[in-house]
């Protein structure tokens, strides 16, 4: 029998130490966690470019107590861009959701779909309840993906970063893990 060597998390910022030791069960709940998120966003993107989707009345109808009402109103007023959001909003939520299957890119969906959930907290700002909602919560679990480097977990990331371009261009590691 192995025996299990010791997790250890640790991080300096600002003069202050945290570390921390997580269970050797954490690896699988990242893993669940990343199949989990790419599978909804998967599911929400693709449920758009099968349908009738159209962010025009999401942005058009964005309540003008939100900081980013303006703008979301004058992107509803802009043909041309409303018909790239059309597009847009959809496809990388695809191709988001099968990054995160895939283990692949990881940290570049994991900010993506953290983008666009703040860009979805501000268009549906209903602070009554609290300022957390679905959408900040969803935001800071792709982070925390991204974070953790949840591509290394049974993912394409973990042989992607031994690529030879990867060797020779080691800032590409930033949008792997």
């Amino acid at each position: 029998m192995q025996t299990p060597t010791i997790n250890r998390l640790e991080s300096r910022l600002g003069g202050v130490t945290i570390d921390g030791r997580p269970h050797q069960l954490g690896v699988w709940a990242i893993f669940g966690l990343r199949l989990l998120m790419g599978w909804v966003m998967l599911a929400a993107g693709w449920a758009k470019l099968v349908g009738d989707f159209s962010a025009y009345g999401y942005l058009a109808n964005v309540d003008p107590a939100s900081p980013a009402s303006a703008i979301f109103g004058a992107m509803a007023a802009n043909g041309t861009l409303m018909a790239a959001v059309d597009v847009i909003v959809p496809v990388t939520q695809v191709l988001i959701g099968v990054a995160l299957l895939a283990g692949a890119f990881v940290r570049l969906a994991a900010l993506g779909a953290s983008i666009q959930m703040v860009m979805f907290y501000f268009g549906s700002w209903d602070v009554a309840g609290g300022l957390v909602n679905d959408q900040l919560v969803y935001a800071a679990v792709f982070l925390a993906l991204g974070a953790l480097a949840a591509g290394r977990i049974l993912g394409l990331d973990r042989y992607l970063e031994s690529h030879p371009i990867v060797e020779r261009y080691p800032k590409l590691r930033y949008l792997l893990g």
